[in-house]
């Protein structure tokens, strides 16, 4: 009988083992590889002129900070048509982030934080469930002023919370997949 309690017991850890290596834990989760963001390209079309915004930050975490140009000041009481770009440019040619962001956009949304001041955005793309993603927007400027633009793009932030779909960032959780600030002067 101590011979069938022993060849039990081994039975059952032998058991034991071969279930814990047959587990779905052993399955490597698929991994969604983040992309190399250098550059954002804004550009806002309206009264006459086209404004192009660009940082580039070619060394992402290096000792270099991001390039920030702005090519002219934006006219008061006009309303532009604005986009947005994000660039891979460590590779020739240049990868294009922007494609990535409207195809899984119901998981990005890119959010344009500026001072009343200087105008107020408007959404005008969507995901698939017809929420705001913001590759496409409109910019209305207000009087001449002075402030910065600060364009940020989130992955998987909530777009039901409050103020999200209209462009308040403070409940959108989520990560910054990159985030950009661009020094504006309306005249």
């Amino acid at each position: 009988m101590k011979t069938f309690k022993i060849t039990n017991k081994l039975f059952l850890s032998l058991f034991a083992v071969a279930l814990i290596s047959c587990s779905d834990d052993d399955t490597p989760a698929p991994v969604n590889e983040e992309e190399v963001i250098t550059t954002v390209r804004t550009t806002l079309v309206g009264g006459g002129q086209t404004i192009t915004l660009l940082s580039r930050d070619l060394d992402g975490d290096g000792p270099n900070a991001p390039v920030v140009t702005v090519s002219g000041n934006l006219m008061a009481g006009t309303t532009y048509t604005g986009s947005v770009a994000f660039l891979n440019e460590t590779v020739n040619p240049a990868g294009d982030i922007t494609t990535e962001v409207e195809e899984e956009g119901v998981d990005h949304q890119i959010f344009y934080q500026a001072p009343t001041s200087i105008g107020t955005f408007t959404y005008t793309d969507t995901d698939a469930n017809g929420k705001p993603i913001g590759i496409d927007f409109t910019l209305v400027t207000a009087a001449a002023s002075s402030g910065n633009l600060i364009v940020t793009l989130r992955h998987l932030p909530n777009k039901a919370a409050v103020g999200v779909a209209t462009g308040d960032i403070t409940n959108a959780g989520g990560a910054t997949d990159a985030q950009v600030t661009y020094p504006i002067v309306v005249n």
